[in-house]
């Protein structure tokens, strides 16, 4: 069960990756920083349930895989729940669109990287949806589900 539940959260993290490249390289919309981070994190929880998957561990092994899961994907939950509160500011209150990524990258420390990408710009208010809904908070809730079924797999016996 445990080995069945890992693949399966790796499978569902691949295929999130998979079609935010479908809606970047065939759609042509762009990644905003923030959906870069989100990308990150979803490729950083599918690399572990992919661990889990293969290594198959035993007694404490799983509590490990668990912990884990509930860090990337609380980091990834904080991302996308940030990208979903600056998505329902009033335009007035987003700031403007900042430097880029790359060269935000080449120009600052990593920590005052993550401190700009995750105070927002008008970038990542602008709205994608699919099926109604926004992409960052189909990730939230993805993320969220992931998280909560990685951890119950990995912390049964």
């Amino acid at each position: 069960m445990r080995r069945m539940g890992n693949f399966i959260g790796f499978s569902v993290s691949v295929l999130m990756l998979g079609f935010a490249y479908y809606l970047q390289y065939v759609q042509n919309m762009n990644p905003c920083a923030l959906c870069i981070f989100e990308r990150m994190t979803t490729a950083a929880l599918g690399f572990v349930f992919l661990l889990a998957w293969l290594h198959n561990p035993k007694r404490f092994g799983r509590w490990i895989y668990a912990a884990l899961i509930l860090v990337v994907a609380a980091i990834g939950v904080f991302i996308s729940a940030r990208h979903v509160y600056i998505q329902s500011l009033p335009p007035n209150l987003v700031g403007s669109c900042g430097a880029p990524l790359k060269l935000l990258i080449q120009h600052l420390p990593p920590w005052q990287v993550i401190r700009e990408v995750l105070h927002g710009s008008g970038e990542c208010a602008h709205v994608n949806t699919f099926l109604g809904v926004s992409l960052p908070l189909w990730v939230l809730g993805l993320t969220a589900a992931l998280g909560i079924g990685g951890i119950a797999v990995n912390s049964r016996r």
